[in-house]
């Protein structure tokens, strides 16, 4: 079996930007992709965010995303731009590859799909969050005789007309789903924290802040935390009437759920549908046996720029779109890291 320089595990953002400084580096490769057609996570929103409702899409390299008008549907318009980049750079993409696990053998890696083996001397991770969707236990979730969903099965707001949706959880995304929700509905907010709202402009200076301080988390060996984590919240104009109309005023997290709603101590609201807008967790059950984890939890990544990416406890292994480079933005640039951790690793391992 012939052996790969590299193997790059998914074809989002950070998979795409990796591809391609690996190509331009001259570093045999393949991407896996899980998916049956190219656009990442965007090809799996819903139906009803357009590209006015995104927080932000950034360029892939060498190549400015078309404009927007807005109205557009961003689970056609991303996954077409992605696809376009594909072909315009010959990425070397293998889809669909579910890819069930990594081991070690000797000085080389093996990724296993099925039937479906290849082995490398390097490996790029970039799987994201999107399949592991993380929802929180709490007492009588079995007994709620509503709908119980998280975001990533959101079906667009059309289908809550009429009901009353309890939001769950803190973050940006919470915030996004009250906005859509309370103009055609009644929706309650409960998160674990009081909510800090961020009131200043969010600069570069801002973001390199935020990105700074998950960085920290794992560089020791924490579980990431999103940069949105650290940001704060902020309301857009499309947010704005479902502010006029109460959307935001928050309560804390219920004591435990039953079959009619959600109970505060002895007082009961009744409630529809629970929306867990909890985020999402790594989705690295693959790399397992590869046993990358840190004591602290987490995958402990370098502590320089040049190592920022690589995994301390198998310099072999690159994460890109994990942690700080879960964002667009900063997926491009961990792509271009790994690319060159890769090289590194390449020219200081064995001979190919």
């Amino acid at each position: 079996m012939d052996v790969l320089r590299s193997v790059v595990i998914g074809a989002g953002q950070a998979g795409l930007s990796a591809s391609y400084h690996l190509a331009r580096r001259g570093v045999e490769h393949v991407v896996l992709d899980a998916d049956d057609a190219p656009g990442g996570a965007w090809q799996h929103r819903w139906d009803a965010l357009t590209m006015a409702d995104v927080h932000g899409v950034a360029d892939l390299p060498e190549a400015p995303r078309p404009p927007a008008e807005g109205h557009e549907r961003a689970n056609v318009f991303v996954p077409a731009y992605f696809a376009d980049y594909e072909r315009a750079h010959d990425l070397p993409v293998e889809r669909p590859v579910a890819v069930d696990r990594v081991t070690s053998d000797g000085d080389l890696l093996v990724v296993t799909a099925g039937d479906r083996e290849w082995r490398s001397r390097t490996l790029v991770n970039a799987t994201g969050t999107w399949r592991r969707p993380f929802v929180p236990r709490y007492p009588g979730q079995e007994l709620f005789r509503g709908e119980q969903l998280h975001t990533v099965d959101y079906p667009g707001p059309g289908h809550f007309r009429g009901k009353r949706v309890l939001v769950v959880g803190g973050g940006a995304s919470a915030v996004q789903f009250l906005g859509t929700l309370r103009p055609v509905t009644d929706t309650l907010w409960a998160t674990r924290r009081e909510p800090v709202w961020r009131t200043e402009p969010f600069d570069p200076e801002a973001g390199r802040e935020a990105v700074a301080l998950v960085e920290e988390r794992v560089r020791a060996g924490l579980p990431p935390r999103s940069v949105v984590s650290v940001t704060g919240l902020m309301l857009r104009e499309q947010e704005r009437e479902a502010e006029r109309l109460g959307a935001y005023e928050r309560l804390p997290m219920f004591d435990r759920l039953s079959a009619e709603g959600a109970w505060w101590g002895d007082h009961l609201e009744r409630v529809d549908v629970v929306l867990w807008a909890t985020g999402f967790r790594p989705d690295v059950d693959h790399l397992a046996p590869l046993h990358l984890r840190s004591p602290r939890g987490g995958i402990q990544l370098g502590a320089t720029l040049a190592t920022s990416t690589t995994a301390v406890a198998d310099p072999r292994v690159q994460l890109v779109g994990y942690g700080p480079s879960a964002s667009t933005i900063g997926a491009n640039r961990a792509g271009r890291v790994a690319a060159n951790a890769v090289v590194r690793t390449l020219r200081s391992g064995p001979p190919a």
